[in-house]
This record gives structure tokens, C-alpha cells and sequence, in this order.
């Protein structure tokens, strides 16, 4: 911590500096509009900070001799800025009158189209845009988790198993796991991180981009494409495209400190921020961020049952008398789950240097190191003996927990060009990221090495990394027709770390065993694009855009897809009908195809594997499984604009997905007849169990999308926003049956169980509805937030047995209430205070039977104790179960920020 008060120390020194040695000036003024004021305009000065007006619509502010550019803007106005020469001592007067607008009111889109960009109101394709201030309402600590709370159909939570997952938490659009959003920072493609996920969880078998890593102090705005957009832009983007917008011209150096924590205690939590930057030769800038976030682990742990805890580990009069002595002197069998500890530093910068009048060079980049601690589940005695080597001699051994340590380090970074020559738009950039994880297993042991067993291991890790280089040209021809064109030359690298040999010898650390070195491995690909963009606006009202887009990749080959999309005005922009219809789709992440991890055990004398095999393995050949290929998708889309007033408007659409040749991540495949032809094939490979990748399923998901805003309601002596968003999931299915190789449907076995298409289909919300009410008076600024989670279900066969074949675990529909104030105590200090989850309300599930065989196991109550018993681990994991729910367990939280300008 004393590192830390230093770095801040520091700079706040250097920043605040100018403002101390150099002379004070003053600046104020009134702000009218039809003669009347206006109150809470924003007045922001450049290198001087900002502040609003007042019910009379006066501001006044002191800032150093200089030269300045002064702002105001307010929403239903027009932006002003003026440009003034203060001088020593002088008090400066500048009167604005605003004028009403309604182009303010229309954000500005560049996603969608790679020819003309739109505002939201115009656009063929449903996009949200988010600005920095939604985004700190919410009070959450990650970028990632504050979506969760603006997005309707954008959907993470901390997994309730932690291990690796502890360092990124998947997410997903539209119900269709990470990997088919694609993830853009400045329009450019942000490297995918290292971990593939493998946990009995949504997103099971994919991997995303780190979105945690970006902070949300140096996010200008975020847009949010709902549409399939791989014709734009490649692969990755067949639920939509997500596109941050860092901040870029500097307006006042800021300074964060936020602190907090949950109601029951624990969880706390500790940030600051700073953000600055300057501006230069004329339009160039540079804006940079540097965070440090804290985050302490969260225990969340049940009271274990005893009956279920006999079934699971006892057997015996002896065993089960040890259960319950245990249980009755430890009722949480010393568990400590929950959410794991975070450490983060962050740093990003954007910069924009002018050549002349007509080019500009650009970079930006940003880099995150993380540091996560977790536990997992605590070895009781009657579970697991720690060979006398993690208690001191002559002490009572009562178990042990292992836990797991991750260390994170996620760059990327972008130079380009910018350029416009007769009117044709050229840039030109090069785009490198990264992502590395290496793990610890600490207080564990690998029973296969006895008492000669290290205690602490080095499991190993992963890396990704990709270089682009991207050149895309533009010009509106005429005032109706604009074409875009542009091409993608994109290599990507993945390596897989072997651990220690401790770590994965024989069982390998218990809790989590190491990488064998035979799976380790450094695999490379390349591939290029080209696509071709037009926009015709036919007349006022219609418009049409379409996109074609070739891709050549190393490893599997080429893919063709097309986009088109239009838009009919019927009345103006008060009434637009917007529909598109495209081709998408997502070539198998290297992660998919050399991804190995596994285990050797001794069976009948003979050294067996089991585990993960990659595609390009013997074992996976002698099962017929084939290599890896894309994804193909087609969308359409269907949607309706309404411009009730300037101040009030709403759109509803409707998408249609089908993903064919989908990659899923398989069931546990083995045989229990060694005699069977595939279990000859098995034993012949020398494999137990096998779990590999395969283009198993084909998919459809349908739904709707509805944002609804009214603005500008006078409350009072202040203003009122009011939103309404909401995703609605019709279906999320699976057509026809899986595609399993010959040899393991000739077994009786199936690439996908129950578990797994549970997993793919109803894990999320079945919908998603967030009201929010926004009221700004005087000094004070208030949001009210209710997010109505629908119910997500699971069928967890691993620990519920083949009852849940029969059964489903439901999570049950809940209102989450979050409450942010804000006050500014002058225009250089504001205070914010937001309180999570008011109502502390936690996930709550059931069971529901499915057919009459299930419910005769409920209707048992005994049968239907141990099953849910079974299902959340004897109760350890009684508020989630083992494979997750639909928001955080963590209940109520507190979090309050001080924010300094100058």
C-alpha cells in the first residue's frame, strides 16, 4: 500500500504543479435558451477542468493564464465552443444561448457499415451506444460486469468453481458464448486471451477476449452492434461486434479513489485512477489512464449436509461417525468458496498527432498485469489424507485447501494512419496483442509421489498473441453513395506451457494438475480478407447497404460471406423500418484445435490416458474424429424505429441465428465393455475416457431486442431520464442430432449429454430487462437501476447422476435494485456513492421435473434431499450450485468514488 500512496503522491504533484505556480484567472457567464436559463449544461474547458450551471444557468471557474477553448453542451442542444485569451488576474464573461437540436440526440455509429457511418436513429442495424458516465453508474469494478448491467443481452457472472477461470469470466451476446462477439478497441481487433475455458459452465469450450483489462476511466463510449457482422469484419462476429471508443482529446486531468465492499464484510474493494493528457498542434492529442484495482475474495460457503456427505464420501459405521464428528465441530467443512482474490494495474493511452491538413498518425495501446488468488475446495480428512506433509507433526490433521494462484498479462497496441485525398478516406495500421497466463498450485500435494510430494507446484500456463495489419479505404461518391473496401492480413500464435514434472505426474497436483509436457506446444496460423462495402441511399426514405468478404486461412482452407441490410424512413425519422439478412462465419480458435490436457493412470498394468485430445492427435483419429472446420451462420434481422418526440423514442427487433457445423467441446466418451468396437478402439489407443473438439450441432437462437428512452422530463427543479431495455430469448435449440463419429454411436455413446446441451441452450436468462431512472438537480445526480434476471436453467449429470435426466435445475426469477448518488461539491470535486443489490436479493433455485420419473424422485423427500445435496456439493455451494446462476451470490455491495479534477 505504501508503493501505491507513493505512485499517487506523485502524480498528483506532477499534475497539480501548473495549476499552483501559474496565476489564477477567473471565467463565468450565464447560459440562456429562449430567454430563459438552463440549468446543468456542461461547461468544460480545455487544460482546465469543467463544472456545470446552476438553476439560474451561471457557472464561474478559476484557471491559469492561457489560451483555452470553452464548451457547453446539454442534451436537446446544439454544442457551442468558443475560443478566449485569459490573462493574469482578468475575470473573463462569456454569455452562451444555447439553440435546440435534435442531431444531439442521435449518436453517431461506426460499427454497422465500413462505408458511411450513421446515427442510431438512421442506422439499417440495431446498435446501443453507451457512454462513460452509464458505465460508472453502475458502480461495478470491472468493464465486463458494468455491461452486465447496461446490456440486455449481454450476459457474464463469476463462475462459482473458480481455478483459472478466477482471471476472466465468460461472457456472451445473445446466448451464443464469447467467442462469436468479436471485440474492437478504436475499430481495431482486440487480441482473444490465452484460457480456454473448460469448467462445467457457460461458455464451456471457448474462449473470449479479456474485457476486464480495459478501464473504465479511459472508455470515451462503447457501441454495441446486435446484428452479424462477419462480412465486415471477419471472423468472431456472428452474435455482433462490440467496439470500444477510448477517450481521445483532452478535456481535465481526473483522479479516482473508490473504495468498498459487501454487506456481510467481506469482498472489499480498492481502486484509483488517474487519467489526463494534453492536447497539441491544433488537433493532435494524447489521453492515457493508469488504474490499480484491489479485490478481496468473497467466502460464500454453505452448511454441508451430513446425509448427502455420507452418500458422497462414507460407506462404513467408522467413516460415517468421522462425518458427522466433523460436520458437528466444522458445519462448513472449512470451505472458504466463493469469489477469489484480484489484484490489477492498468494502463492505456490514445494518441493523435496531425500531418498536415488532411493526415493524422494514430496509436493507441493498453496493457493489463493481474494477479488472482482463489481456493478450492478444502480436503477433509475423511476425503483426502495429506501424507503428514501440510500439518505439523503431532497436531490434529484436519484437512487441507489447496489453492491456486494466476498471474495475467494482456497487451495490445495499435500505430496507423490516417488519410483523406479527394475525398477517399485511407487508413493503414498494424495491431499486435497478447495474452499470458501462468498458474501456482500451493498447500497440495500429488499422492502419486508419497511423502517425496512438493508441496507448491507450477502447473504451467498458456500464451496467445496475433500481429494485424489492416488497410481500409472510403469515400462517399456522391451524397447518396458511398463505397468502402479494404483488406486484413491477420497471424496468430498459441503456445501451451508444460508445468513442473511434480505437477503432472502420475494424478498430477491434486486440485489442479500440471500441463504434461507431451501436450505442450507452439502452433501458428495465417490468413487474409478482402471486403467490398457500399451504401446507396435510393432516396430520403429507403436505403440499402451491402457487404461481400473473402477469407483465406493457413490450416482449413477459405470462407465467402455476404451482408445486406436496409432501411426505410415513413415518416421521416420519426417511424423507420430496418431489416438485414447475412452470412457469417468463425473459424475454430487455435485454442480448439491444439488445445491437450491430460492424465495418466495405471489400468490393468498399462499406462491410460484420459482427458482433453486435441484434433490433430492419434487417439482422436482412430475415433474417426475429423479436423476442424468454420462455422457457418446465416442471420436476419427485423426491427422498427419510433421517434415519438425529440425527447422520447424506442426501437423493437428480431433476429434469427442458425449457426451450422457449430464447434462444441464433448462429452467424457469411454466404454464399458472393453470387448465393444469402441472400446477396442479405446484400449487400442491407450485411452480411458477422451474428450476432444467437434463440429457436433447445429443451432438456432431467435429473440428481441427492445430499448425504449424519454428524456428530458422536468421534475421539480431538475431533469428526469427514463430507460426501458430488454432481451427476450424465443428459442436457443438445437436441430436434429448431434454429429457423432461412427465408431461412438455404434458404442451407445454421444458427443453431447444431457449436460452439455443445457449448457449450449438455457445456462443463460430466458429474458433480461433493465428500468432505469436518471434525475440530475442542482449539485445532486441520482440513478435508479432494477434488472430483472429471467430464469436459466442446468442439468448437471456429473454430480446429480442420471436423475437429472429427468429433472432440470431452475434458477428463479429475481429484481436486482441499484441505487448511485452523486454530488459535486465544486466543478473540481464530486463524490459518488452506489449501493448494489439494495434489496440484497441472491439467486434462488429449484428443481423441475421434467416427466413423471422425475417427479416421483421429488415427491421422495429423502431422494430429493441428496439430489440437491449432490447438486451444490453437499451444500457447499448451496446458493449457486456447481455450474453457475444468473448474477452475483455476493449480495449487497457498497462502493463510494471521490473524483478530483484539475
Amino acid at each position: 500500500m505504501t508503493k501505491l500512496t507513493s505512485v499517487i503522491a506523485f502524480l498528483a504533484m506532477l499534475f497539480l504543479a501548473p495549476v499552483l505556480v501559474h496565476a489564477q484567472g477567473t471565467v463565468s457567464g450565464t447560459v440562456t435558451a429562449n430567454g430563459k436559463p438552463i440549468e446543468n449544461v456542461s461547461v468544460v474547458i480545455t487544460k482546465g477542468g469543467g463544472t456545470t450551471t446552476d438553476k439560474d444557468g451561471k457557472y464561474e471557474f478559476s484557471v491559469p493564464a492561457g489560451t483555452y477553448t470553452i464548451t457547453f453542451s446539454n442534451i436537446g442542444f446544439a454544442a457551442q465552443s468558443v475560443n478566449f485569451t485569459l490573462t493574469n488576474g482578468q475575470k473573463k464573461v462569456i454569455d452562451i444561448i444555447m439553440l435546440e437540436s435534435n442531431q444531439n440526440l442521435q449518436d453517431i455509429m461506426v460499427v454497422g457499415t465500413r462505408s458511411m457511418p450513421r446515427s442510431s436513429v438512421t442506422t439499417a442495424l440495431p446498435v446501443d451506444n453507451i457512454d462513460a458516465a452509464s458505465l460508472k453508474t453502475t458502480g461495478q469494478q470491472t468493464f465486463d460486469k458494468t455491461l452486465q448491467y447496461r446490456v440486455p443481452s449481454f450476459n457474464t457472472v463469476n463462475t462459482p468453481v473458480n481455478d483459472a477461470t478466477t482471471l476472466l469470466d465468460p461472457y456472451e451476446i445473445r446466448n451464443l458464448g464469447p467467442s462469436r462477439t468479436l471485440i474492437l478497441v478504436n475499430g481495431k481487433r482486440k487480441n482473444l486471451s490465452s484460457l480456454l475455458y473448460v469448467q462445467f459452465s457457460p461458455g464451456r469450450g471457448e474462449t473470449g477476449s479479456d474485457l476486464s483489462a480495459i478501464p473504465v476511466d479511459a472508455i470515451k463510449s462503447v457501441e454495441i452492434l446486435r446484428d452479424g457482422a462477419s462480412a465486415q469484419y471477419g471472423s468472431d462476429a456472428i452474435a455482433g461486434v462490440m467496439n470500444v471508443i477510448l477517450k481521445d482529446r483532452y478535456q481535465y486531468s481526473s483522479l479516482n479513489i473508490s473504495g468498498g465492499g459487501t454487506s456481510s464484510g467481506d469482498g472489499g474493494t480498492y481502486g484509483v485512477s488517474f487519467n489526463s493528457g494534453s492536447n497539441f498542434a491544433g488537433k493532435g492529442f494524447i489521453n492515457y489512464t493508469v488504474a490499480f484495482n484491489q479485490q478481496d475474495n468473497a467466502i460464500r460457503s454453505g452448511i454441508v449436509d451430513v446425509p448427502t456427505e455420507i452418500a458422497t464420501f462414507g460407506g462404513d459405521a467408522q467413516t460415517d461417525q468421522q462425518i458427522k464428528d466433523y460436520l458437528a465441530k466444522y458445519p462448513t467443512a472449512n470451505n472458504e468458496n466463493g469469489t477469489g482474490a484480484t489484484t490489477a494495474a492498468k494502463f492505456v493511452y490514445n494518441l493523435g498527432i496531425p500531418i498536415g491538413e488532411n493526415a493524422q498518425f494514430y496509436s493507441n495501446a493498453a496493457y493489463v498485469a493481474k494477479k488472482v488468488f482463489s481456493n478450492a475446495n478444502y480436503r477433509t480428512p475423511y476425503w483426502r489424507s495429506d501424507l503428514g506433509l501440510l500439518h505439523p507433526a503431532g497436531t490434529e490433521y484436519i484437512g487441507y485447501e489447496p489453492t491456486f494462484e494466476g498471474d495475467l498479462n494482456d497487451y495490445n497496441a495499435t500505430v496507423g494512419i490516417k488519410n483523406v485525398n479527394n475525398g477517399w478516406k485511407q487508413d493503414i495500421s498494424i495491431t499486435v496483442g497478447g495474452n499470458q497466463q501462468l498458474y501456482a498450485v500451493n498447500n497440495t500435494l500429488n499422492r502419486s509421489l508419497g511423502t517425496a510430494s512438493p508441496t507448491s507446484f507450477k502447473p504451467g500456463g498458456f500464451n496467445f498473441s496475433n500481429v494485424i495489419g489492416n488497410i481500409d479505404v472510403s469515400k462517399s461518391v456522391t451524397d447518396n453513395f458511398a463505397i468502402g473496401f479494404g483488406t486484413e492480413v491477420r497471424k496468430e500464435t498459441y503456445k501451451i506451457i508444460a508445468g513442473d514434472t511434480a505437477s503432472y505426474s502420475g494424478e498430477g497436483a491434486n486440485s489442479f494438475p500440471g500441463i504434461r509436457q507431451e501436450n505442450a506446444s507452439i502452433n501458428t496460423r495465417f490468413n487474409m480478407g478482402a471486403y467490398l462495402d457500399a451504401s446507396w441511399d435510393l432516396s430520403k426514405a429507403f436505403m440499402v447497404n451491402g457487404t461481400v468478404r473473402g477469407e483465406k486461412y493457413s490450416d482449413f482452407g477459405s470462407a465467402f460471406v455476404w451482408k445486406l441490410s436496409s432501411r426505410l424512413k415513413l415518416s421521416g425519422d420519426n417511424l423507420v423500418l430496418r431489416g438485414s439478412a447475412s452470412t457469417g462465419f468463425r473459424a475454430p480458435t487455435l485454442h480448439q484445435i491444439y488445445a491437450q490436457s491430460t492424465q495418466a493412470s495405471f489400468v490393468g498394468g498399462t499406462i491410460q490416458l484420459s482427458g482433453l485430445f486435441n484434433n490433430t492427435s492419434k487417439q482422436a483419429f482412430a475415433l474417426g474424429i475429423p479436423a476442424l472446420k468454420p462455422e457457418k451462420s446465416e442471420n436476419y434481422t427485423v426491427g422498427l424505429g419510433v421517434k415519438v418526440s425529440k425527447d422520447f423514442s424506442f426501437t423493437l427487433d428480431y433476429y434469427n441465428i442458425t449457426i451450422k457445423d457449430r464447434i462444441v467441446y464433448s462429452s467424457s466418451i469411454s466404454s464399458s465393455d472393453p470387448n465393444s468396437q469402441l472400446g477396442q478402439i479405446l484400449t487400442a489407443a491407450g485411452v480411458k475416457n477422451i474428450q476432444f473438439f467437434i463440429n457436433g450441432i447445429k443451432t438456432n437462437t431467435q429473440g428481441l431486442d427492445f430499448v425504449a428512452s424519454y428524456k428530458n422530463i422536468n421534475v421539480g427543479k431538475g431533469k428526469m431520464v427514463l430507460n426501458l431495455a430488454g432481451n427476450y430469448n424465443l428459442a436457443n435449440k438445437i436441430l436434429g442430432s448431434p454429429q457423432d463419429p461412427q465408431a461412438i454411436k455404434d458404442g451407445g455413446s454421444s458427443i453431447l449429454n444431457t449436460q452439455i446441451k443445457s449448457l449450449l441452450t438455457e445456462s443463460r436468462p430466458v429474458y433480461k430487462f433493465i428500468g432505469g431512472v436518471d434525475y440530475n438537480v442542482s449539485k445532486w445526480n441520482f440513478n435508479l437501476n432494477n434488472t430483472l434476471f429471467g430464469p436459466n436453467y442446468f442439468r448437471d449429470l456429473d454430480n446429480g447422476g442420471s436423475d437429472m435426466e429427468n429433472i432440470r435445475q431452475a434458477f428463479i426469477p429475481k429484481v436486482v435494485t441499484d441505487l448511485n448518488i452523486g454530488y459535486n461539491f465544486s466543478s473540481k470535486v464530486a463524490a459518488n456513492f452506489t449501493v448494489n443489490n439494495i434489496f440484497n436479493v441472491l439467486p434462488e433455485w429449484k428443481l423441475e421435473a421434467l416427466n413423471a420419473d422425475g417427479q416421483a424422485v421429488l415427491d421422495d423427500p429423502e431422494a430429493k434431499n441428496l439430489l440437491e445435496g449432490f447438486l451444490c456439493f453437499s451444500g457447499r455451494y448451496r446458493i449457486l450450485g456447481y455450474n453457475g446462476s444468473h448474477f452475483s451470490q455476493l449480495g449487497t455491495t457498497f462502493n463510494a468514488t471521490l473524483t478530483f479534477k484539475f
